[in-house]
This record gives structure tokens, sequence and C-alpha cells, in this order.
């Protein structure tokens, strides 16, 4: 009985029940509940009456568990089941009922171009203002994605329909300050990156930007000087219970002469004018605007943290592997090397256990060099370049590539005792001549070193110098206010009578000179004519021809004044009559009409033609002692006592191409080889430094200096070395003469 009273209930129940089954899933799903006609306008007393009937549980009949039961139960699912079926059939055949209701627009059907199959198009959603809970105007609904990613599409994003959001388009900076120019509200507006576009600030938002300028809280409607909330004091809210029984301290109700002093410090220093107070601000009702976007940034780099301290390695463990321990040779080679040479600060040790290990000796001084560090270390990160220095060092050619040149010593000389102060070679390179303090001139062959004769002048020689001329055969020495024309012997009768006519067949000069020239009818004792110099001249220091041989010039010692003679009209003149600084030497140009004139300190270039000066050349020497010219005219070599020898090209600069450094004490001689690319300097050091020396036609190209070979054969004698060097014509050999009496002849190998 209870199951049949069971069976009626639930199929009233199935036949009130359609209407909510039926309900849309969109209506579940926001807990949507739509009223019917039925719903709403039916019997409430019948709605009171099923509420108020309460069902009871139904009994357990045993019987349900037979098989006739379970024949029962699918019949009667069977007959619900096509009830269901009805039900659903009727509501779709009937336009009227709660079904039909549709909350989503309806979708049309249509056969789609792609795939030719039927599908469903739905209109595009209109939202309304309650259709959304966003109040805010964003077609670009990207959601929190960067925006870097839209930088090579022509959108970037998408609305809420699914559509690109296309870029707009931007101007150029002029275009820009064009627009704020014209638009006087772009100073309160800020750069949407979103949508690419600048959108107006509202005046609250404005509000808050000037109070975070000011440093004022951003809350417009916050007051700090709210009165305070008593929440502990007055009627009501005592403390019922103490949370100590201490007696109150005297500092709660006694005043605090400390913080009455600090008061009164203060009151003082405002009467006296030290500490003035913010002036009141004017009321201005005009808005201020500021261009928070044009802030000038900063272009100082943010200062670098302090250097780290590097992680310990294995070798600075108590107990290091063996790898790490080192052996008894590398022990004594790490105590030898200077401390900031060395890899490590410290020696590995091993011990067997961590209680074991001693004090760091070096504390104390390593805490010490870091607060240096900290202290005195600018914060520069500077990258350490591990260079060669090998590599810094010019690629030169090998010396055994550059041959030839002299390597060594052929012929040794011995003169006499005193110092041989000059020398100089025949222009056909088979004779020497030189000269010593004692007076005597010397004249031996190059070759086998034999002495051919000797002239006694009387006086001290200051300089020798053969005639460049190869058609005679003559050479000029100075001794005290004189030079002496001496014509050596054995000479071919064609190239005698050349000679004497080219030295004495001359004319008187026209006009009277100070300096005399003498000659005799015949050669007396080898020479064959005479110059006498002023008698305040001194003795000649320096001889030097011009390369035609005619003209001749010479530096006294005692006024360094220049006289420049030419043997053919037996003239002489002093070119300069005022001169800057102490004259030194003195150098035809080998090519062009122009005089080189060397002062202590300056080598100065004269035009002779158009008698003006033409170049300075500063070498940077503080006394220069010898110079020479290279035979193309374009170069030239300055040597000084401060062991300096400078090149200069003449057609780059005023300051030397390349200084070099070679001799240990002052250089005596420098000579230009005429034919080979050599040079020579000779020093008080008792050396003398062969060179290499290319120059090339072409202008872009430097010229090749390289150390060749340094000639030991001089012994240094009170302090003098090598006086003088000098080449041999057509031959790479080299001729010396030292303070020592020797005269060296130098030979290729």
């Amino acid at each position: 009985m209870a199951i049949a009273e069971d069976k009626s209930r639930r199929n009233k129940r199935k036949t009130r029940e359609p209407e909510v089954e039926t309900r849309p899933a969109f209506g579940d799903a926001v807990n949507l509940v739509l009223a019917s006609d039925e719903e709403g306008g039916g019997d409430d007393h019948q709605d009171a009456d099923t509420d108020s009937d309460v069902e009871d549980f139904p009994e357990i009949d045993t019987g349900t568990d037979s098989g006739v039961g379970s024949e029962e139960s699918e019949e009667d699912e069977e007959e619900e089941e096509s009830e269901d079926e009805d039900e659903e059939q009727d509501t779709e055949g009937d336009p009227g009922s709660d079904s039909a209701i549709y909350i989503f627009p309806k979708a049309t059907s249509t056969v789609s171009n792609i795939t030719g199959r039927p599908k469903r198009v739905y209109p595009e959603i209109e939202p309304d203002y309650n259709s959304d809970s966003s109040t805010e105007d964003d077609p670009n609904r990207i959601g929190n994605v960067p925006l870097h990613w839209y930088d090579d599409l022509p959108h970037i994003g998408y609305d809420i329909n699914g559509k690109r959001v296309l870029r707009p388009a931007k101007g150029d900076e002029l275009d820009k300050f064009l627009e704020t120019v014209e638009d006087p509200a772009s100073w309160t507006s800020a750069f949407d990156k979103n949508m690419q576009m600048n959108k107006p600030l509202s005046a609250e938002e404005l509000d808050i930007i000037r109070r975070l300028r000011l440093g004022e809280n951003p809350d417009a409607g916050y007051d700090p000087y709210e009165p305070t909330v008593e929440w502990f004091t007055g009627k009501g809210k005592q403390e019922v219970m103490p949370l100590s029984a201490a007696p109150e301290p005297k500092r709660r109700w006694l005043p605090s002469k400390w913080e009455k002093q600090k008061i009164m410090k203060i009151v003082r220093a405002i009467r006296q004018g030290r500490i003035v107070g913010s002036k009141p601000k004017t009321a201005d009702n005009t808005p201020q605007f500021y261009a928070i976007w044009n802030e000038v940034t900063s272009i100082q780099p943010p200062p670098l943290p302090a250097p780290k301290l590097p992680p310990p390695t294995h070798a600075e463990s108590y107990n290091p592997p063996e790898e790490y321990l080192p052996t008894e040779a590398e022990r004594k080679e790490w105590e030898n090397t200077e401390p900031e040479d060395r890899e490590r600060d410290f020696i590995p040790q091993k011990f067997s256990a961590l209680r074991l290990v001693p004090g760091y000796d070096q504390f104390i001084k390593e805490r010490f060099n870091r607060q240096l560090d900290l202290y005195l270390a600018p914060r520069v990160q500077r990258k350490k370049l591990n260079v060669d220095p090998n590599s810094l060092l010019p690629k030169l050619p090998s010396p055994s590539s550059l041959r030839p040149f002299p390597t060594y010593q052929s012929l040794k000389v011995i003169l006499s005792g005193s110092r041989v102060r000059c020398v100089s070679v025949s222009p056909d390179g088979a004779w020497v001549a030189s000269g010593d303090e004692s007076g005597v001139v010397y004249l031996w062959e190059v070759i086998v070193g034999h002495e051919v004769k000797r002239w006694t002048l009387g006086s001290k020689i200051g300089a020798i110098e053969w005639c460049p001329r190869t058609d005679v055969s003559y050479f000029v020495a100075s001794v005290e206010d004189k030079l002496h024309f001496i014509v050596p012997p054995n000479l071919p009768s064609a190239i005698l009578s050349s000679t004497q006519n080219a030295v004495t067949s001359a004319p008187p000069p026209p006009t009277a000179s100070p300096v005399k020239w003498a000659s005799t009818s015949r050669v007396e004792n080898g020479v064959i004519l005479t110059i006498t110099l002023p008698a305040t001249s001194g003795l000649p220091k320096q001889i030097t021809w011009h390369r035609k041989g005619d003209y001749l010039a010479s530096v006294s010692s005692s006024e360094s004044q220049v006289w420049i003679h030419q043997v053919s009209r037996r003239h002489s003149q002093a070119p300069f009559k005022k001169i800057k600084g102490t004259i030194q030497l003195v150098l035809f140009h080998p090519v062009k009409p122009q005089f080189f004139v060397a002062t202590q300190r300056y080598v100065r270039l004269y035009d002779l033609m158009q008698q003006k000066l033409i170049k300075t050349l500063m070498p940077g020497i503080k006394w220069i002692s010898s110079m020479d010219v290279h035979p193309s005219g374009d170069h030239i070599i300055v040597g000084g006592y401060d062991r300096k020898l400078c090149w200069f090209d003449l057609e780059l600069s005023e300051k030397p191409y390349k200084v070099l450094r070679y001799h240990s004490r002052a250089i005596r001689s420098l000579h230009f080889h005429p034919t080979y690319p050599l040079f020579a300097s000779s020093s008080d050091d008792g050396s003398i430094q062969v060179f290499h020396s290319r120059v090339y036609n072409d202008l872009m190209t430097d010229p090749l200096i390289v150390p060749l070979k340094i000639l030991r054969g001089h012994d240094v004698s009170d302090g003098l070395g090598v006086l003088q060097a000098k080449w041999v014509n057509k031959q790479p050999w080299l001729v010396s003469a030292g303070a020592d009496g020797k005269v060296v002849v130098w030979c290729s190998s």
C-alpha cells in the first residue's frame, strides 16, 4: 500500500515539474528564474496545501526485492519515458510556452563558403550599459598582455567582437609639437599605451598629480589634523584592571627640563633668524599645469656597487686536495716573489681537523686594505687587457736581410798619445786624413792603414774636411784663426795641375774683407792656400762643403761666427750679423740653395736666394752636438749631449718624426752614408750605433729605421769616447776617431 502511494505522488510531481526541467541552461548558470503565467496565476491555496503536506518516508517492503517488483518498476520507467517524450513534443509545437523564450539572439543557418557545410551565424553583440559590468570605454580587449607583442603588426589588439583594432597614425616630433601649440588641452592629457593615443585627464586625476608633486597625501579627503579619538579615556572608557600595579612615574606629570632646553634652543634660533619658516603661499585659484612627461632625466650613470670579495676556492680549504698543495720548489719561488706579483696571498696548507687550524695572520691587514678599497677606490669599471708586451713592439725586418753594413773591426791605427778630434775620407774612398790635439795631420790609406805623410801645423786641429770635387784633390784643416788648404802627395799630374789652378789662380777680391787669403806659388809643406780669419774668431770647430765644392762654411768657436768662403773668387762673407743663440753647426742643403743653422736648442732653415727664414725645427734637445742631412735633402738627424737622436721629416712637421735613445752618454757625431741606406752615431760611451735608414719616394710611406749593429773598439778616456765617425764613399765601411788616440776602420762581412 505504501509503495502504491509513493508511485501516485511521484506521478503527480512529474505533472507539475516539466516546466522546471525544460529551463534553459543559461538560467541555471546565472540563477535566473522565469515565472510563467501558470506559476504567477495559479491557485495559491493549492500551493499552500502541497507545501504543508509532509511526505512520510515509505516503509520498506521486503517483497520489492523479488522479481515481480522489478518487473513492475521496469514497466513504470517505460511509462514515464513515454510520457516525457510526449511532453517534449507538445512543448516544441507550442509557441506560447515558456521554453520558447530565448535570452540570446537567434542564430541563422547558412552554408559555409569554405567547407560547404551548414553553420550557425550569430548576430553581433551590441552591449548596453546594463549588459557589461565595466563602465570604461575600452575597445581594446586584449587583457593584461605585453604590448610589444604587437610592435611588428598593423593592429594593437582586438575589440569585443574579435575584430582588430588598427594602430593610429603617428607623426614626427614636429607634428607633436604643433599639436601641443594648437591644442591647449594637450598639457592635461596622458598617453594611453593600450590605445596608442592621448586621453585627457580628469579633474580628480590632475588633483592627485598636483598633490604628489607637492609631497602631499593623494587622497583629497584625508585630514592630517583631525582631532584625536580618545579610545581609552573619558567616561565609561577607563580600564577596569590596570596593566601594571606600579605607581605612575614623575615624568608623566612633571615637565621635562631637557625638552624645555631643546624648545628654548629652537626659539632662540627663530628669534635670531637662523631658522626661517616657509613663506605662506598665496591663494591662487587658477589651475597650474605641469609637463610631467618632459622631466629631464639624469644622464649620470647610477653609482656602481662596492666590489665583492671572490668566493673561496679549494686552495683556501683547511683540507685541500693534494694537487693544490705546493711543492718545496714552488714554496721557495713564492717566497722569493714580490707580494704584489704573487698569484695568491697565502700558501695552501693541510690540516687533519678544523680545530687544528691556527688564526689567519693576515686578517687585520686584509681587512684594512679592504676598507681602503671601499673608501678610496673610485667606482669605475676598468677592463683589464692581457696584452703581450712583445706584440706592442713594431715588427722590424731581420738585420741579416739588410746587409751590407759594418760588423767587425778591420784596421786599427794608433797615431799618437793625444786625442784624435777629427777625421775625413777622400771622395774616392782611398785616403783618410785625421788630426789630433797636438797639431799633427796624418794621411794614410784606408785599405792597409799605411801612413803616407804627416803635417805639423803647430796648434790644435779643430776640423778636417775633403773637397767633394772629383777632378781635384785637396782637404782643408782648421787651426787657430786659420784654414789651411793641403794637397796630398803622389797625385797624378792632371789632377795636381787642376788642383793648383782651382785654388791659386783666382782674382783678388774686389772689396776689402777682414778675412785674408794667402797662397804660395809653389807647394811648401803641402799647404797651397791659407785663409786667415779675424783675430777674435778662435778655433774653427766645424768645416762643411757645398756639394759642388766651390763654397766652404766654417764655424768659429769663440764668437760662434759663421763664415762662408767662395774659393773661385777668394771671397768671404758673414751671412748672419745677429742671430738668437749660440751657433753650434751649419750645413748646406744637398739639393736646394738652403742653409741649416743649428743653435743650442733649435735648427733653423734659411733660403740663400731669398735670404729669409723658412722653418724652425724644435728637436727638444737641451744642447745640440751634431747634425747631418740625408742625401735626398728631405730628412735630417740631430744629436745632442742629452743622448737623444731626433729624426726630422722636413715635409711633415717642425717636431721630430722619431726620437731614438740608444746611447748611454752624449752623442758626438752623426753621418749619413752617401750611397747606402745607412747612418751611424758615435757617443762618449765608446760605442758606435749603426742604423738602416731607408727613405721611400712614396710620401705616404714612413721611413724605415732599423738598428743593426753596435760597434765597440774604442776606450773611454777622461769621459770622452768616439769623437767622430765618417763613412767611406762607395763602400759600407766606417772610419772612427776616438779620444784614446786610435783611428779604426770597420768593414762589412
